[in-house]
């Protein structure tokens, strides 16, 4: 089978990873991929928000299946055009994309759904929305309703900081992403990440993670896209995952289906636990990043054939396989990330890594040339491990940080400390 992965993150790279590993898989391109994944995969120059050049490019090159890695191409309906040409597609239509495309649009799914989340308010208006929050007070979060690179969202503390947010949003910091806000109740607990598989009619969870979203160690810091994460996540007990399954997950897809966009793809569930309650802080509408990398590298070439049999409509029939293992990512970006920094500075001691199924750096923003990798990006590698307990890998993961020579770049030294401790 020919098979085209969309994207160019460390996301993409670890799905290559997992789907050449399977014996279905006879020739993958990714586009337009990085440094990293042209070491594994052919890759391609392609615009991927442009439907019509990625359906020329599927029949040009005989693709039989397509994988979408972002959020953005779903988001403009790239699935569907796709699907319209007959081509086999995993990701949603843009209809279903909505749950992430618009977080208004996700609390509304939810109010009819009887999913629990935060309370919120729903503004176009910025005097509007600052008499909500003054009304409210701190703490209080602030989100651009639209895609905004997983950078619009503010966790504001202080009502200095909550107004700011709110001047930044309504003044274009997040294009037009930020024309329209969602201000939610601050909710207390302990994040996580649930991913589940969904065919448009049944629903397989495929495993769980932790992210850590601050720069700083300790959680502290402005939010980034993921500084590193981990998998499983001890908070999600069997008992929590069967209450997530039924108050959120399965509502959440009957509510779709009626209104005539039933979901396919993978259903990323951001959950605030608290005394063993779960409730929805976000949907995303494909694999997290950094989280996919260790979910990778957990499930490994099985992953292709549960993709396919979402995308088939076949997940009644499916089955997920778990090694009793443990995976860490630990993300390491460019100095200044997430403000300005610079790019093109040389990256060494990679060869000197390890590549087997217990160890792998996945590329989330490099370059190759002269011979040399180079960073290209905010994030830029995810050095990634798995071991038999949560600590091995932790060990693994920080023995290939420090054979990296790279003195531009940084990374948090506290990942995990959260289930370690």
């Amino acid at each position: 089978m020919n098979i085209l992965i969309l994207g160019s993150g460390g996301r993409e790279h670890a799905l290559a990873w997992a789907v050449m590993q399977n014996p279905k898989c006879d020739k993958l391109i990714v586009a337009p991929g990085n440094a990293g994944i042209a070491g594994i995969a052919e890759c391609a120059n392609l615009d991927i928000l442009n439907g019509g050049a990625v359906v020329s490019f599927c029949e040009e090159n005989a693709i039989s299946f397509v994988i979408v890695g972002p959020e953005a191409p779903l988001v403009e309906g790239v699935a569907d055009r796709l699907r319209e040409a007959g081509l086999a597609v995993f990701g949603p239509s843009a209809a279903a994309a909505r749950l992430e495309g618009s977080k208004s649009f996700t609390k509304e799914i939810c109010d009819a759904a009887g999913a629990p989340t935060a309370a919120y308010g729903h503004f176009t208006d910025l005097a509007a929305a600052r008499a909500y929050v003054e009304e409210q007070g701190a703490p209080i979060v602030i989100k651009a309703d639209g895609l905004a690179a997983g950078k619009g969202v503010i966790v504001a503390m202080d009502m200095d900081t909550a107004l700011a947010a709110l001047d930044d949003m309504f003044d274009g910091a997040f294009g037009a992403a930020g024309a329209e806000v969602v201000i939610e109740e601050f909710m207390e607990g302990e994040e996580a990440s649930f991913f589940v598989l969904c065919d448009g009619e049944d629903a397989l969870p495929i495993g769980t993670a932790q992210d850590h979203k601050r720069v700083g160690e300790g959680d502290t810091g402005p939010n980034t896209g993921g500084m590193g994460a981990y998998s499983p996540a001890p908070v999600m007990s069997d008992a929590v995952i069967a209450k997530t399954m039924d108050e959120i997950v399965c509502p959440t897809l009957r509510e779709m289906a009626k209104r005539g966009t039933p979901y396919q793809g993978v259903l990323f569930v951001g959950l605030m636990i608290k005394d063993g309650q779960p409730r929805l802080v976000e949907y995303n509408v494909r694999f997290g990043d950094p989280e996919c990398q260790v979910l990778m590298m957990r499930l490994g070439a099985q992953v292709f054939d549960l993709i396919h049999a979402a995308a088939d409509g076949r997940l009644g029939e499916a089955q997920v396989h778990w090694a009793e293992d443990h995976a860490m990512t630990v993300v390491m970006a460019a100095e200044g990330y997430p403000g300005s920094y610079e790019k093109g500075s040389v990256i060494r001691g990679l060869e000197d890594c390890p590549e087997d199924s217990e160890h792998m750096v996945f590329h989330a923003g490099t370059a190759r040339k002269d011979g040399q990798f180079l960073a290209a990006g905010g994030r830029v590698l995810n050095v990634t491990a798995r071991g038999a307990s949560l600590a091995e890998a932790r060990g693994r993961a920080y023995e290939m940080v420090d054979r990296i020579d790279w003195p531009e770049g940084f990374c948090r030294r506290d990942i995990g400390w959260r289930a370690l401790d």
